[in-house]
């Protein structure tokens, strides 16, 4: 496999101090940026997959008609909430 680059980044001077002045010992720049980037990628395929999960779940929830509107839902909690808050103001 061919190893590829990614574009030059122009970024302002207090960036670029900012970035080397937490760098670790030994650590480059160049390191720390491709980190930055590696992890970025896996945080966004992380998201992208729960997203998806949640999207199939609603879907099977609603086939299964054991789906309950957000509506619904945050009146049970708000009922919730405020039966707690006025347990523990008679507490």
């Amino acid at each position: 496999m061919k190893n590829a680059t990614l574009p030059p980044l122009r970024v302002d001077s207090a960036l670029r101090a900012a970035a080397e002045s937490v760098l670790r010992e030994g650590e480059t720049l160049s390191s720390f940026v491709l980190e930055a980037v590696r992890l970025n990628i896996e945080r966004r395929e992380t998201q992208r997959e729960f997203i998806a999960r949640g999207l199939h779940a609603r879907e099977e929830a609603k086939t299964a008609s054991d789906y309950v509107s957000a509506d619904e839902m945050l009146a049970r909690l708000d009922a919730i909430l405020a039966q707690t808050r006025d347990r523990a103001a008679g507490a």
